[in-house]
């Protein structure tokens, strides 16, 4: 997915009923005011910025409604979904990391705000998929996680644009080997994605993925690597059997989709 700089970020802003939870850390510095964004306009619809950014991630915290209610208010500026998920909603679930990394966060709250960060995508599937409709391209995709991932929104972001431009899509989160095997030999399928988030099985992926591909229904499976692996230290990916992809989600479904349809017509 595409990196943000969020070098400058403050500490959330205090909503109602939060205060006295946060931890010392972080009641001790000002928070940015609770306001929403409804009624202002972009002069040309520009970039969301880190003010309306950590307004999404005080939302999160607040609850699902107060979430939703920013991407409202970011829809009634003219942002379109696709700007929403690239420009808000990746960068805030990148913030509320950070702010958990910087201790301003606990784990449960930093779990229950990235739960209503990633509902969001889930509510506003249907929309997003309306938003740029294409046609059926015949292609099938498999994107999983690396086994046992905690986190899985990015990948459901990007399962969400190779909808959109016509795949079909499965999306696993296995949470062993042997399901990531299982769903690996689950289906024929024209390529496969794996998100990558730590290095604890890149050497049994380094060992398991040709094996894989080569006891595949499709011998000329496509398989290729990304998540935030790929982002920080994309040489520790080099040797598994895979293309490893550094882009946001746009940029890899046009990069795979045009590399797809050209072996096709090469084939034919």
């Amino acid at each position: 997915m595409a990196q943000f700089n969020v070098e400058n970020s403050q500490s959330p802003p205090s909503g109602p009923g939060l205060t006295h939870h946060w931890p010392e850390a972080l009641r001790q510095v000002a928070p940015v005011g609770p306001r929403l964004v409804g009624g202002t306009t972009f002069a040309g619809k520009s970039a969301l910025d880190m003010a309306q950014i950590q307004i999404l991630a005080q939302a999160c915290l607040q609850g699902l409604d107060a979430a939703r209610q920013v991407v409202f208010g970011w829809q009634r500026q003219g942002q379109s979904l696709e700007d929403i998920y690239l420009q808000g909603i990746t960068p805030c679930a990148r913030l509320l990391g950070e702010w958990w990394s910087a201790d301003r966060l606990d784990f449960a709250m930093t779990t229950i705000a990235s739960a209503h960060l990633q509902q969001l995508l889930h509510d506003f599937s249907s929309e997003f998929l309306q938003e740029a409709p294409r046609q059926p391209n015949g292609l099938s995709l498999l994107l999983l996680t690396e086994p046992g991932a905690q986190h899985s929104m990015g990948l459901f972001m990007l399962s969400e644009f190779f909808k959109r431009a016509g795949w079909t899509v499965t999306v696993g989160v296995p949470q062993d080997v042997a399901e990531f095997k299982r769903l690996f030999q689950s289906d024929w399928f024209d390529a496969a994605g794996i998100s990558v988030s730590t290095d604890r099985h890149l050497d049994t992926l380094r060992t398991l993925l040709p094996q894989l591909r080569d006891n595949s229904d499709n011998l000329s499976l496509r398989v290729f690597v990304g998540g935030p692996m790929a982002f920080v230290a994309p040489e520790r990916l080099q040797g598994l059997a895979a293309q490893v992809l550094a882009e946001d989600a746009p940029t890899t479904v046009t990069h795979i989709t045009q590399a797809m349809l050209a072996a096709a017509v090469s084939a034919s």
